[in-house]
């Protein structure tokens, strides 16, 4: 009798903790985004991978990929994966307004003032410092999800191949980073695919070979039933002489 598989989340993901409602995803995304001055990834790992539990380091790194593809703010894209994981369109719904009304209000607030306070040497100031931080959010961010290489199926120089093929991209050749996406992207699906299909490969060979060997096993007792029937047909005849 064989037993139907069932759909389980990965054992990783089930030791994380989960969000109470989604007022509890609101709140969450409204203070991360009132934290990310120009850095909202970073802060988003800090939040949601660091103090939160919500996500893993390796199931943040896949949805902000994913977040990438689309079309979009990525960190727009990234709370609403992060909300319809947990609770559904309500849960999107409420994450994607938690990251966009409080932002929005301060964006309204600040530009109703800024134009009166942008020749102030103090205001600029504030602003280059905000975007020296931002930079340095974004720079340890990569350096942490540097780390998950090591457990990537890829391997760590490959993904790293592809990084630095991006960061040339980017800053020598200027290219589009649409292109970037879509080309490098390809090429990481194609390379993740074989390195998928040699790994599932190599185990595959090993049941068939364990079911192989029960088969020759179940033969010999068969076989040897049908050898001893033999034997006692041909000592009938001697023992009825």
């Amino acid at each position: 009798m064989t037993s139907v598989p069932r759909v389980t989340p990965p054992p990783a993901s089930a030791a994380r903790s989960h969000p109470r409602s989604p007022g509890a995803l609101f709140v969450a995304f409204t203070l991360l985004a009132l934290q990310g001055f120009g850095g909202v990834l970073a802060v988003a790992q800090r939040e949601l991978v660091d103090r939160r539990g919500w996500l893993s380091r390796d199931e943040f790194i896949e949805a902000y990929s994913l977040a990438q593809l689309l079309p979009g703010p990525n960190v727009v894209n990234l709370s609403l994966m992060v909300g319809d994981r947990f609770f559904g369109w309500r849960g999107a719904l409420a994450a994607i307004s938690g990251m966009l009304l409080a932002p929005l209000a301060l964006v309204l607030a600040a530009a109703a003032g800024y134009q009166q306070l942008a020749g102030y040497p103090a205001v600029a100031g504030a602003l280059r410092g905000m975007g020296a931080v931002a930079a340095g959010l974004i720079l340890a961010m990569a350096c942490k999800m540097l780390l998950t290489l090591r457990k990537n199926l890829m391997g760590p120089w490959l993904c790293a191949l592809l990084g630095l093929t991006a960061l040339i991209a980017v800053v020598v050749f200027r290219a589009p980073l649409a292109w970037i996406v879509i080309g490098l992207g390809l090429a990481g699906w194609s390379l993740a695919r074989v390195c998928i299909m040699r790994q599932s490969g190599r185990p595959a060979a090993q049941p068939a070979n364990a079911a192989a060997s029960p088969g020759a096993g179940a033969e010999r007792p068969g076989t040897g039933t049908a050898t001893a029937g033999a034997a006692h047909r041909r000592s009938s005849p001697e023992a009825e002489q």
